[in-house]
């Protein structure tokens, strides 16, 4: 039997997940970390991306954050984000338009939105985009 560790992954506005996991793979801020359990003490920022849980048994479920933060126990780990939802709930659509609406934003330089807060719009975007390319090759 593998051994596991309990995840959480919470959002602004509800919690996402709480169950039992045997590797979460997650976009730390200096690069994706796989997580086992057992893993050393760890706090770190997260960038916009995919979380990747392997479930006892193998099967594997994705998540998209929006950034946050990462902590990890040896036999617990809570992601915390403004924004999280299970991969399969996110629409392409809004995301390109976002992904555009941000582009345009930053050609232009002359809107209301500030340049820092375009690009994360756009990093975000394509974070998204991303994660249903990733969701889509392992069907």
């Amino acid at each position: 039997m593998a051994m596991t560790m309990h995840l959480d992954i919470v959002s602004a506005e509800a919690e996402i997940f709480s169950g039992t996991a045997e590797i979460v793979v997650a976009p730390a801020s200096t690069g994706e970390v796989g997580i086992y359990p057992r893993h050393t003490q760890l706090l770190s920022p997260l960038k916009p991306g995919e979380v990747r849980v392997t479930m006892p048994g193998g099967e594997e479920e994705s998540f998209y954050v929006s950034g946050g933060i990462l902590e990890v126990q040896p036999h617990h780990v809570t992601v915390l984000s403004d924004t999280a939802v299970r991969a399969h709930d996110l629409d392409e659509a809004a995301a390109l338009e976002a992904k555009q609406a941000a582009e345009q934003e930053l050609k232009d330089r002359s809107g209301e939105m500030e340049l820092a807060e375009a690009q994360a719009k756009l990093a975000e975007a394509v974070a998204q985009l991303q994660t249903i390319q990733k969701m889509r090759k392992k069907r």
